[in-house]
């Protein structure tokens, strides 16, 4: 396999745990015994995918789920395409669709150390985020302040199904410890619908996997517009966020008519002092994976130069999900600098690499 793309950071690889023993070492006691005997206990979304979420042909040769073994994940994807850097975002960033704050405090914290502990020190490559849980703000806090500054931790992530758009002021305290620790917030979309979470599009429930995977950014979309809306950049001037797995595509449009509604209406936001779109030109990171495919790619290029992607986007394989990309497979029709803003230099700024 020969790589073509020099310098590779990779801001969205999900390890996986080869089971749910593997947190017990890291819970006290009710949830030991809880998750020893029913296992983790993730709501259901309702929407398996007919085909697998996980590619079959990532399973390590020991066995095991897909991308749960650091060295075969080492040999598989950063060794092939010499990624200098994988930020893992891991498979358990939904704890916020649990109904329980403090189980779901509990897992996220057994899940951070079992990270720091069982993969950040296996390879120079790997990376890491804080799993937090958004249903008790001030436990996620904690955790934010137990985890910041540990060796290889650059930034925290959380699930987009949320039971409130996350520029509501009870998410703040959330982030006022990420600006304080310097660490972006990255939501990655996937338990839309689970748990205590309203429905996964504005119309319900949808029927097939097909519906419920292509409507994903509309979640992206409602909370990107509440951020900017409730102030949080004008509250917080230093926080950067990173909408990981949500596309791109539909970003033109979405801020197009958020600058104009805000023309007629910016008396019901008087704290914000800034067109919309200029606080996501200074404030929030996007990644390639799923990259939209027009027929047309000429398409693709335009949408970018109406967003100035090459300052905003990083490259993300997702693996080892079925849709995940590899570098050598995607944008090859950037310009060179553009190429290598979004594979490299946007994220080594970004997570202070």
């Amino acid at each position: 396999m020969e790589n073509t793309t020099t310098g590779i950071i990779d801001v969205d690889v999900h390890n996986q745990l080869r089971g749910p023993g593997d947190l017990l070492p890291y819970l006290a006691e009710p949830w030991r015994s809880r998750v020893a005997e029913f296992g983790i206990g993730m709501p259901d979304r309702g929407y398996p995918s007919p085909i697998g979420v996980l590619r079959k042909d990532c399973i390590p040769p020991a066995g095991g789920p897909p991308a749960s073994d650091p060295d075969y994940l080492v040999k598989d994807l950063i060794e092939p395409y010499g990624i200098e850097y994988a930020i893992l975002t891991g498979h358990l960033m939904d704890v916020s669709t649990m109904h329980d704050p403090d189980y779901a405090a509990a897992i996220a914290s057994a899940y951070n150390d079992y990270l720091t502990e069982k993969w950040l020190p296996q390879h120079a490559s790997f990376r890491g985020m804080i799993v937090v849980g958004t249903q008790d703000p001030a436990l996620a806090v904690k955790e934010i302040e137990r985890m910041a500054g540990r060796p290889g931790i650059v930034g925290i992530v959380m699930g987009s199904a949320q039971r409130a758009p996350l520029g509501q002021r009870q998410y703040h305290p959330i982030y006022e410890a990420a600006q304080r620790h310097g660490l972006p917030v990255a939501i990655h979309p996937g338990g839309e619908g689970a748990g205590g979470t309203p429905p996964p599009t504005p119309s319900g429930y949808p029927t097939r996997y097909l519906e419920y995977h292509t409507c994903l950014s509309l979640n992206y979309m409602a909370h990107l517009v509440s951020l900017i809306c409730e102030g949080v950049f004008e509250k917080f001037p230093e926080l950067k966020f990173v909408m990981l797995e949500g596309g791109i595509a539909w970003l033109p449009h979405l801020l197009w008519r958020l600058d104009k509604n805000y023309k007629g209406l910016r008396s019901t936001v008087p704290w914000l002092k800034r067109l919309p779109s200029e606080y996501v030109r200074d404030h929030v990171m996007f990644s390639t994976q799923p990259i939209e495919e027009p027929e047309d790619p000429r398409d693709l290029l335009t949408i970018f130069d109406m967003i100035d992607a090459e300052n905003l986007l990083m490259f993300s394989s997702d693996y080892p999900h079925w849709d995940n990309d590899n570098p050598d497979a995607i944008l090859k029709r950037l310009r060179p600098d553009a190429r290598r803003k979004i594979f490299y230099e946007n994220a080594k700024r970004l997570y202070r690499l």
